[in-house]
């Protein structure tokens, strides 16, 4: 008896490396996953959206002459990263924990205004003030020229978004992405939120790219190498039929913004530099509901899902210790 192959994906679908249900024989996820992704958005009230679009940007803001400012803020371009040790000083550390407690707050004081209607350039407006009524200077602004004071990843942008005049509608989600430079070093957070009533695949997609950075930092060990986080992460990504960005990556941070040391969110068995007491680092892992694959608009800087589908992000700063990973960017 022929069965019958079946037309409309399943209640349960198969994980990434299984045979796809359509019964082409390919894995699903080289087949249907990226398409599932995007029609079970299309089933619940995202019928009617169409991908994000970009807005106007305005003019960029000023800071206020007595902050400090980093070597790039006048002329875009940041110094040579030079090769100083990644082990940090007791000075750099603590100066790292209050610079990422700032950045923590930030985060807190600006999701608060998240809501439908709100658009994107006036988040970045309220981020702007609250860096400077903390003696602080946006380090995103001027980075190789990045216009804006935070980055407002919405929906299918998967990182780096500019803040523009689009306004937040019910139904998206959208990832603000801090970083404060404050004692002369670098804290850098993010999170991504709820904009009004969302569909329950971006419920729980949010929910699973939490517990990637969850697991990603449990895996922080000390004399374990850098690889053991990705594959952390990958793990459980996989796990619920969802993938990781590999164009974008964690990276040590402290007096510079980006330091040579980079922490991939899939495994990758060449990064195999081992943890150190003293290391300070970013764990920010790019979930993607379909494929893990991305391009970038023509602004430069705005990375969106190759598929359409949607993507989030959390991120903490993160200090090795001799037992684990001290999560920095807490308020």
């Amino acid at each position: 008896m022929t069965t019958a192959v079946p037309r409309t994906p399943p209640a349960v679908l198969p994980g990434p490396n299984d045979t796809c249900w359509c019964g082409s024989g390919a894995k699903y996820k080289k087949c249907h996953r990226g398409a599932d992704a995007v029609e079970a958005r299309k089933k619940g009230p995202e019928a009617a959206r169409k991908g994000v679009r970009p807005g106007l940007v305005s003019p960029r803001r000023d800071v206020p002459l007595h902050i400090p400012r980093p070597d790039y803020a006048a002329t875009g371009r940041p110094g040579r990263r030079g090769n100083a040790s990644e082990i940090n000083t007791p000075d750099v550390i603590a100066r790292m924990r209050r610079a990422c407690k700032a950045a923590a707050e930030v985060l807190q004081e600006v999701a608060a205004h998240v809501r439908p209607g709100i658009t994107t350039d006036e988040l970045d407006a309220i981020t702007h003030e609250a860096y400077i009524k903390r003696g602080g200077y946006p380090s995103t602004l001027n980075y190789h020229n990045f216009p804006k004071s935070l980055c407002t990843s919405v929906n299918e942008v998967v990182c780096h978004g500019i803040p523009d005049s689009r306004a937040l509608e019910d139904g998206d989600i959208v990832n603000l992405d801090i970083t404060i430079y404050l004692d002369g070093v670098h804290g850098d957070c993010s999170a991504t939120y709820f904009v009004g009533n969302v569909d329950a695949e971006s419920q729980r997609l949010v929910k699973v790219t939490r517990e990637c950075l969850d697991v990603g930092i449990a895996a922080v060990k000390p004399g374990r190498p850098i690889s053991d986080i990705g594959r952390a992460i990958e793990d459980h990504a996989t796990k619920h039929g969802m993938s990781v960005v590999r164009a974008y990556c964690g990276h040590g941070i402290g007096e510079t913004f980006h330091t040579s040391l980079q922490i991939p969110h899939y495994y990758e068995p060449e990064s195999n530099t081992v943890m150190e007491p003293g290391m300070i680092f970013t764990v920010e892992p790019m979930i993607n509901l379909g494929g893990w694959g991305s391009r970038t608009w023509d602004d430069g800087w705005t990375a969106v899902t190759s598929d359409g589908s949607r993507s989030a992000q959390f991120e903490h700063t993160l200090l090795v210790n001799e037992k684990g990973a001290e999560i920095l960017t807490v308020s």
